[in-house]
């Protein structure tokens, strides 16, 4: 008689009863059941609402936004790197800092067409995130202009990310980061390892998140950084003086390389050699019998790493981020569990930290942030650092900077897959529409109901919002003139996420000549957020101009400098009156408002005084670059082929199974970033005329010319010359 393979349960009758009627209600069951009769063999789990373990499938390409590499002296020797005739880097790997929401960069990183390079350069080993477990604090920093500090807050887009990592607590802040986890486990070397750094917030819950993604048997370490400089004032309890970092494996095997310490005073340590006869280490013994000693000075680094924490007087390195870290416990981290030529990430780069250091220790690197001016700091960083190991005869790598853009706001129209024919283009029409109507909403503009080409209206300006895939360019501003003239319209507002480089202000100029007043504006990425749209945050700001004009070298036809001459930049926070009415009696902050940095200050007797901070234009430029033959290197990407709009693409059942790939031409240009200046803490100087270049042969060229403002915002503008 055959056996009988049905599966039997330890139940009650009472339990029976309540599964049967839980069952006829439509009610979840209760944890206990999920272990009786689904064999879950999980002792203790980490649990919270809507916890779920998939994960971004997205695959973006992404764009380039900017390739940076000092040109060499000495150009010989490094057959991996190859260099041009100009000591600029020609193959092998190219570091990446990357800007946008590390979900998806993360999920593209690995099933895209950079998870090939990545194994090319041996795999990812190593791993240091520091996420933000202090609500807001990660995206501050203090900016100095005009003699006085103005504190920078979070941009909408920053607060978005935290009010989606807070907004439920720790359950919006274990179910970003625990799908980050997984996507950074999955993207890592077999040999590879991960450290995460946390405080008393949530080091609880995520000793137990990387548990669960990475096995309590990878656990390696839980290290301790004590700072004993931090001052706290009197306060009602123990000093909170420690951090912590969780330091775990992917696989059985991972690099590690002990570290070591100067000792205050040397001691005394006991010589032990192996014993053959007693199989064991003893005590070894001199001719005279005498126990042998040697002197140390340095001991053997365990897992409480006493480490100074950045002071304000640090200015040689403190960049003015509330998160910053020192470089000595990041050093520590690269040092201990990688080797020189491995590839190391830091996923929530913030000022550059691991970046910096990963470079000075001959590491690959990729580092990303969603902070703007998070990049922006880390890019000047690293430039520095290529100056300086220029400076000292020792080798780098160039690095580029990178996004995903029109293809992350792409993933927004993402309609189902499965959809085809009709059902998939009516699907898509209706998503573009609701896209528009929310940019609209944010806008505050009325939608037209004959918008055949003009989408909205506001006051008596109209409104059309350029396509989300491309930048707008001079055939759509000709269009939107031509499309006035016949409605009989002289006032139009574009709004864009890009616009042209070299589109303004020359193509404003001609329309005005046409009688058109054209306002362009850019479309900023916190319209996505319906919640920021339905409270009125979204705020549009008018495109920046750069002016700039090229000095000849006398007695070299081919050689030629770049003068930047002009910036022209209006922001508004609208928020003047605001802080005014709310500032307290001899405190002062400084604002933005119609285009100007403003000091507002408030006496003990409640008298109000402004003081403007942006006296000159220059006063706005943090940073400009010169490339002088932009149209040099086509910007290429590799898009998956059959790939839906959105990008996304079916989970592949083993991450190392690639997509296929086709290339493609963007249709635009990769900046070559071949001279820049730009202002430090320790320096505030900046210089306004570019070096000279020399062309190899006469013609005409194209220069573009970027400018990176204060809030870390970029404007880039062409100009045409002709040399020889």
């Amino acid at each position: 008689m055959a056996r009988s393979t049905e599966r039997t349960y330890d139940l009650t009758d009472a339990e029976k009863r309540d599964l049967i009627k839980l069952i006829e209600l439509g009610e979840p069951l209760p944890d206990k059941y999920r272990f009786i009769l689904f064999a879950d063999k999980r002792e203790v789990e980490l649990v919270w609402n809507g916890k779920t373990r998939e994960v971004s499938t997205a695959i973006l390409p992404f764009q380039t936004l900017e390739h940076i590499d000092e040109p060499r002296r000495e150009v010989r020797g490094n057959e991996e790197l190859g260099f041009d005739l100009g000591g600029r880097q020609a193959k092998g790997w190219t570091n990446k800092l990357i800007w946008g929401d590390n979900k998806l960069i993360l999920s593209s990183l690995k099933a895209g067409a950079l998870r090939q390079q990545i194994e090319d350069a041996g795999g990812l080993k190593l791993i240091y995130i520091d996420p933000p477990f202090d609500v807001g604090a990660d995206f501050s920093m203090d900016i100095e202009i005009g003699g006085e500090t103005f504190h920078k807050e979070p941009n909408l887009l920053e607060q978005i990310a935290y009010r989606d990592t807070w907004g439920r607590g720790a359950d919006s802040f274990i179910a970003m980061i625990y799908e980050r986890l997984i996507l950074m486990r999955d993207l890592m070397h077999a040999e590879g390892s991960i450290f995460v750094h946390c405080d008393w917030h949530v080091s609880h819950i995520m000793r137990l998140a990387m548990d669960e993604v990475f096995g309590p048997g990878a656990f390696q370490n839980e290290i301790v950084w004590h700072y004993y400089n931090k001052m706290q004032g009197n306060i009602n309890r123990f000093a909170s003086n420690h951090d912590v970092i969780f330091w775990y494996a992917r696989g059985a095997t991972k690099a590690f390389t002990k570290q070591y310490e100067q000792r205050a005073e040397a001691v005394r340590q006991i010589v032990r050699v192996w014993s053959k006869e007693k199989q064991k280490l003893v005590n070894a013994k001199g001719s005279d019998g005498k126990v042998l000693y040697t002197e140390s000075e340095q001991r053997t680094i365990d897992d409480v790493w006493r480490l100074s924490m950045l002071q304000p007087a640090d200015r040689s390195e403190n960049l003015g981020y509330a998160t910053q870290k020192p470089e000595t416990l990041v050093e520590r981290v690269i040092a201990a569990a990688s080797n020189p030529g491995d590839l190391v990430a830091d996923f929530f780069i913030g000022s550059g930290t691991t970046a910096a250091v990963a470079e000075r220790l001959g590491r690959k690197w990729i580092a990303t942030d969603l902070g703007k001016f998070g990049i922006h700091t880390t890019r000047k960083r690293l430039i520095q650092v290529q100056r300086d190991l220029k400076a000292a005869g020792k080798p780098f790598r160039a690095f580029e900077v990178l996004n995903l853009g029109r293809y992350e706001r792409q993933a927004y129209l993402n309609v189902s897959g499965r959809l085809t024919g009709k059902k998939k283009a009516d699907a898509l029409a209706k998503r573009e529409q609701e896209f528009r109507e929310l940019i609209l909403k944010a806008y505050r503009a009325e939608p037209l109901a004959d918008a055949a080409f003009f989408h909205g209206r506001s006051g008596s300006r109209l409104v059309v919002v350029g396509p989300i895939n491309l930048p707008v360019g001079r055939l759509f501003v000709e269009e939107v003139i031509t499309e006035c003239r016949k409605r009989g319209a002289t006032r139009v507002d574009i709004l864009a996420f890009e616009f042209e480089m070299g589109l303004f202000p020359a193509v404003l100029d001609e329309a005005k000549l046409k009688g058109i007043d054209i306002a362009p504006r850019t479309i900023p990425p916190e319209v996505f957020d319906k919640r920021a749209v339905e409270k009125g945050q979204v705020r549009f700001h008018d495109v920046a101009y750069v002016e700039a004009t090229p000095r000849y070298t006398s007695g070299n036809p081919l050689s030629l400098g770049i003068e930047l001459t002009d910036f022209s930049v209006y922001y508004s926070q609208g928020v003047l009156d605001a802080i005014t009415a709310e500032l307290k009696a001899g405190k002062s902050e400084v604002v933005c408002d119609q285009g100007r940095l403003i000091k507002v200050s408030k006496d003990k007797n409640g008298v109000v005084t402004t003081n403007t901070l942006t006296k000159h234009w220059t006063d706005w430029v943090d940073y400009w670059a010169v490339d002088f033959d932009y149209e040099s290197r086509k910007e290429i990407i590799k898009m998956p082929k059959n790939l839906g709009v959105g990008g996304q693409l079916p989970g592949l059942a083993d991450p190392l199974e690639f997509v296929e790939f086709e290339e493609r031409w963007t249709g635009s240009y990769i900046f070559e970033n071949e001279w820049q200046s730009f202002r430090t803490r320790k320096n505030r100087a900046l210089e306004l005329t570019s070096a000279p270049h020399v062309y190899p042969e006469a013609g005409r060229y194209v220069v573009a010319v970027k400018v990176i403002d204060i809030f870390g915002n970029d404007t880039t503008s062409l100009f045409p010359v002709t040399v020889g």
